[in-house]
């Protein structure tokens, strides 16, 4: 458009933007080359008047609703050439000229349907009048006698047409009952003509066919605002529109207001507060697609102020399109939390995504827009399929991945299901119980895919942080992975290469359709699932159908007796119901190592330690041992299995066998050449012996594993061979208590273990006596003790002290030092509480008996002869001996007052001697053998005959206990008392 007067009398083209009555348009120019919207002109169809509509508390002139439709119906949104004809200064100024719409004058259009009166000459200046005044008048004349438009001849058509306006349309809107509005029409579309755009997401709005004239914000955004202006009239709202000349200079001039213009207005305001960025174009965006138009209105809600919220739909052609998300898409309003939750979630979620995209693309108001930071990082290209080793809970599990060679410790990924959130298990140790439904959401994952190959696609990770509620291993922050883990399709054709390319079911929509768990509500920008909408689709199923936690039924109770974290006791008192001989069905919890299990016993709703009768495997931090807890997390981690219980042991593991699919889980382990048998446990004890026997032949003959340097009647000790004893374990030790009977305590020369104990003690630094009543040790605790004889500060076990809380520093406690097997009373001035990183390790201390041969108490006759020798020969200034392992004894040993654990009998050989202190025991008389069995094994036959000759020669020379010629029976556990001896 050009500039100020040169417009008078030129051309100029534009496209009608409103129609604010029968004689009144405003057009805005095509092209513009400055920012913002386009200017715009109001102009008045010269030398016409057509009826007014009602203002403020007054009515409607006739014929003037439908003077105003003609010309809206005719050329709303229509491009159209027009020339301002004059002015009239008098009246702000108001410029008046002629439009063409194609090749139509509308001003002969107008008069011609009989919708406006033609002002003549005599009625105006001659020169404020259109150039085809003429026409004009000749076309009045026609419509009067043919009784078109407001000339109608049809007795009562004038009043007819006078519309029977509501109060809120006439400016009295205080009666309107916005709440009766909304529960009568909520949902239903409602036809309505825009009067007036506030501001991009805030309209006015005729609802037809009662005229009722509403405000209405749309549903879930809000567009930037057009800010406050100092008076009244400057507040006014829509058909008073500015009249922008054609050119860039601007002048501004009004039309006239109708009553629900004048109705809308807003309250003067005292302070001047600018518009937002954006806010212009946002509402020229909005008038252009429906000021002046037909819309429908579908009511969603209703805020505190009665303005109504709805959403908005206008036709574009052929097409309906949605006012809001068009806003939103085009970056010109955000997204509102509050009025969004008024729609139903698909078109809530639709607006959500589309107002990210805009943000990521940077669009209009969102130019400068800058993310938040987000803890989440994207995942590329780590897709793998693999078997599922173990389900941690109803969210997280662990994936043996395919591609990564067995034994790696990269071949278990720990997957954490993207964007869904299941009940937490809790923590027993920590008394922790589970959330409701989360042992539901494990077991339902366990039975489901356990062993089963599955398809990973990871998709992000994220920064774990302690305060962020989610238990971490140590104080600083850890990284999860999240994915997405599907089932493969069972599609028809080659099952291998189907579930190689083709995900089925996603295991996270599988959790959240049954209720056990929820989708996270992600912040913009934060990284989700790829199937992030499948998520919210199946969450709203699940709350619709009351499933899971969004039902108002409780969890059915879990009532599961621990004993792995109980006392060895109360674990023996199952024993009964446990070790009836008949199979018990049991679920794998977890693989403590390779032969040792924690296992969910349902019948009995308890957890057991439990590990294999007569197989074990390499210790924790020796060869093999991590492949062997490996190998079995693979096979049994998580299945059901069956057990059969013999016995327990003192700390309070089940002893027994296990079948997983009818195969003795054993022997897994012996064929891979991981664990060997128990040579301590008679075969005639163990169900299916020789199957085990002939697995471990196999792992043998192959050389697997441990066996890897095996030779026919050579030890193998973690992978190395000796020249022993066939198959025999060899310690080098020092002995550091003597307990009499036999028994004593040693530690592991070179063991790195000591080592490292010692220098975390050394490295302490006590403190003061404990202040009374701050620490109060109790039974099985782990301390720090003061050794009485040398005043060094060792870790001890507390066995016995006084009832209550401690009342004086003097008060005594027996410990026991877990590291050196020794005993005694302490005050607890000599007791310091210990680091857990310190108390934490097992004690160094190994409970050991001579083997074969029975050593006399000290309660007993030669009891204290034989305990003097054994505390002589063995008890010295860093003496090493070689202790070669006969016999393990893992459900004994325990002596009262001394320490827990398995008891190992041994052939003790001093380093630079011939013959072992068990052979020299026999030979002093102070020992006797064991009572022979006819079914013992060919090395202990072996080793008792070399015992025999010994205690023959102390029987022949009466040493000792023979002085009196043999003793009674071998079945008696001590020898007889001597008469006479004090």
């Amino acid at each position: 458009m050009a500039t100020g007067a040169a417009t008078e009398n030129q051309w100029l083209k534009g496209r009608v933007k409103a129609v604010t009555s029968g004689d009144c348009l405003v057009i805005t120019a095509l092209t513009h080359n400055r920012a913002g919207p386009p200017p715009e002109k109001t102009i008045t169809l010269s030398s016409l008047m057509a009826p007014k509509m009602a203002r403020r508390g007054g009515i409607d002139e006739p014929f003037a609703w439908e003077s105003r439709e003609f010309l809206r119906k005719l050329c709303i949104g229509k491009e159209v050439a027009f020339k301002v004809d004059y002015k009239v200064e008098a009246i702000a100024g108001r410029e008046f000229g002629s439009v063409y719409l194609g090749h139509e004058n509308l001003a002969k259009l107008v008069v011609q349907n009989g919708w406006a009166k033609v002002r003549g000459p005599g009625q105006q200046n001659q020169d404020k009048v259109s150039p085809y005044i003429a026409e004009l008048v000749q076309l009045e004349q026609h419509a009067q006698q043919e009784g078109f438009g407001r000339w109608s001849k049809v007795p009562g058509a004038a009043e007819a047409s006078i519309r029977n306006l509501p109060p809120s349309a006439v400016g009295d809107s205080g009666n309107f009952d916005a709440m009766g509005l909304l529960a009568a029409s909520k949902g239903k579309p409602m036809e309505g003509i825009v009067e007036q755009v506030r501001d991009g997401s805030t309209l006015r709005v005729y609802l037809l066919p009662e005229f009722q004239f509403v405000q209405v914000f749309v549903a879930g955004l809000q567009a930037p605002s057009m800010g406050r202006r100092q008076s009244t009239q400057e507040a006014v709202v829509e058909p008073d529109v500015t009249a922008t000349s054609n050119g860039d200079a601007s002048a501004d001039t009004r039309g006239p207001l109708t009553s629900a213009q004048r109705l809308a207005a807003s309250a003067a305001s005292s302070v001047e507060v600018s518009s937002d960025p954006f806010a212009m174009e946002a509402k020229y965006f909005t008038e252009l697609r429906v000021l002046n138009r037909d819309v429908r209105i579908v009511l969603e809600g209703v805020d505190k102020f009665n303005n109504l919220i709805g959403s908005v739909y206008y036709s574009d052609g052929d097409t309906v399109k949605d006012l809001g998300l068009e806003l939103v898409e085009n970056g010109l309003a955000k997204y509102v939390e509050w009025s969004a939750n008024m729609l139903d979630e698909e078109a809530k979620k639709k607006l959500k995504a589309t107002e990210l995209q805009c943000k990521k693309n940077r669009v209009k108001m969102w130019a400068n827009y800058v993310p938040p930071a987000s803890n989440s990082k994207a995942i590329h290209d780590q897709n793998f399929t693999g078997k599922v080793v173990e389900v941690v809970s109803g969210d997280c599990l662990v994936v043996a991945d395919d591609s990564i060679p067995f034994g790696s410790p990269m071949a278990e990924r720990r997957v954490c299901l993207s964007s869904i959130r299941a009940p937490k298990m809790g923590n027993p140790r920590r008394e922790e119980k589970p959330a409701p439904y989360a042992w539901e959401a494990k077991d339902f994952l366990r039975l489901k895919l356990i062993g089963k190959e599955v398809i990973v696609q990871m998709e992000y990770s994220r920064k774990i942080s302690p305060g962020d509620g989610v238990t971490t291993s140590g104080a600083g922050d850890r990284v999860m992975d999240f994915g997405s883990v599907f089932l493969p399709s069972t599609a028809k054709g080659d099952a291998d290469v189907a579930a190689a390319a083709t995900p089925g079911a996603n295991i996270a929509e599988l959790i959240i359709a049954r209720g056990y768990g929820t989708v996270v509500r992600h912040r913009d920008f934060e990284e989700r699932s790829n199937h992030y909408e499948a998520l919210l689709a199946a969450e709203a199923r699940a709350i619709a159908g009351k499933k899971g936690i969004h039902s108002a039924k409780d969890s059915p109770a879990m009532h599961i007796t621990d004993l792995t974290v109980a006392s060895a006791k109360k674990a023996k008192d199952f024993l009964p119901s446990l070790s009836r001989g008949k199979r018990i069905s049991a679920v794998v919890e977890y693989v403590l190592s390779g032969h040792r299990f924690k296992l969910y016993i349902p019948k009995e709703t308890c957890s057991i330690a439990f590990a294999f009768s007569g197989v074990r495997c390499p210790g924790r931090g020796e060869p093999y041992s991590e492949e062997a807890i490996a190998l079995m997390r693979r096979k049994i981690m998580q299945r059901d299995v069956e057990i059969v219980v013999e016995t327990v042991d003192r700390t309070g593991t089940f002893l027994g066998s296990m079948w997983e699919s009818k195969t003795n889980a054993g022997t897994y382990l012996l064929e891979a050449g991981l664990a060997k048998m128990q040579t301590g446990f008679g075969a005639d004890r163990i169900p299916e012996a020789h199957i085990l026997e002939l697995a471990e032949r196999s792992a043998k003959n192959q050389k697997l594993k441990i066996w890897e340097n095996y030779v026919e009647g050579e030890e193998v000790v973690n992978g190395s061979s000796k020249v022993e004893t066939r198959q025999k374990e060899t310690l080098k030790v020092v002995v550091t208590e003597v307990l009499g009977g036999g028994r004593f305590y040693v530690q592991t020369v070179g063991d790195q273990k000591v080592a490292s104990i010692q220098n975390q003690l050394a490295s302490l630094s006590l403190k003061d006596a404990p202040i009374i009543g701050s620490f109060n040790p109790k039974r099985g605790d782990i301390v720090l003790a003061q050794f009485s004889l040398d005043n060094s500060w060792n870790r001890a076990m507390i066995v016995d002290g006084p009832r209550g809380a401690v009342q004086s520093p003097e008060e005594k406690f027996e410990v026991f030092y877990i590291d050196y097997g020794n005993q005694e009373t302490v005050p607890y001035s000599a007791i310091r509480p210990v680091d857990p990183s310190v108390s934490s390790a097992p004690g160094l201390a190994q409970l050991c008996r001579l083997a074969y041969i029975k050593v006399p108490g000290l309660e007993e006759d030669f009891g204290p002869d034989a305990g003097e020798y054994l505390h002589t020969v063995t008890l010295g200034s860093g003496k090493e001996f070689k202790a070669v392992v006969e016999e393990r004894d893992t459900s004994g040993g325990k002596v009262k007052g001394q320490g827990t654990g398995t008891e190992l009998a041994v052939t003790l050989i001093a380093v630079d001697d011939e013959i072992s202190v068990n052979e020299a025991m026999l030979q002093e008389g102070i020992a006797r053998m064991e009572k022979r069995r006819k079914w013992e094994p060919k090395d202990k036959q072996a080793a008792l005959d070399a015992l025999e000759k010994f205690q023959d020669e102390a029987r022949k020379s009466r040493t000792g206990i023979w002085q009196y010629g043999d003793i009674q029976s071998d079945d008696e556990d001590v020898p007889v008392r001597k008469p006479g001896r004090g």
